[in-house]
């Protein structure tokens, strides 16, 4: 059985291929995205600071994943990823921000994890990939799926104002995050 907590010593790391460059200055799409707390939110329509940390998967300790998983660079973290933002909300809250966390998967499947990970903010679906088509996020297959490359935005007013990409490694993303923050009050 995989450790979905451990990032491995020789994870590929990714590179900057351009993917995201267009994203700054962009707004967010109006299309509501059903949580994992049961509602249903409109990214586009908060006043204040969102935080949005995309990711392609989140392993499941009884699943498989995609052969050749850890050699896709920036495949592997998510379950790291998510819990350094459940680690750190309160200091994002107390930054003026709130976190959500967005893949393809179903709202059923991200219920699980949400609960496994004790998550105290709600996970996104986009299984029809409406809302990432329309912001242009980059992708990449494996397993016979189209998954998002992992990326994180900082949004304000419905307008992304900063963006994170390439990811890596994904258990300080939340840290840079908030370093971030820090610096642009």
């Amino acid at each position: 059985m995989t450790d979905l907590h451990a990032l491995l010593a020789d994870l590929p790391a990714p590179v900057d291929d351009g993917a995201c460059a267009h994203l700054r200055g962009q707004r967010l799409p109006a299309v509501p995205l059903p949580g994992t707390d049961g509602q249903f939110h409109d990214l586009s329509a908060w006043p204040r600071r969102t935080v949005l940390y995309v990711y392609p998967k989140t392993g499941r300790p009884d699943g498989v994943m995609p052969d050749d998983w850890d050699q896709i660079p920036g495949a592997r973290g998510c379950t790291p990823q998510s819990c350094a933002f459940r680690d750190h909300h309160a200091e994002l809250q107390a930054a003026g921000a709130r976190v959500f966390g967005l893949s393809v998967q179903s709202t059923a499947y991200q219920q699980e994890a949400a609960a496994r990970l004790h998550l105290p903010f709600p996970l996104l679906s986009d299984a029809d990939q409406q809302w990432s088509g329309a912001l242009g996020l980059p992708t990449f297959q494996a397993g016979g799926e189209t998954l998002l490359r992992r990326t994180t935005l900082i949004v304000r007013g419905g307008v992304v104002e900063h963006v994170f990409y390439p990811v890596f490694p994904p258990d300080r993303n939340a840290a840079d995050v908030l370093a971030w923050l820090a610096a642009h009050p």
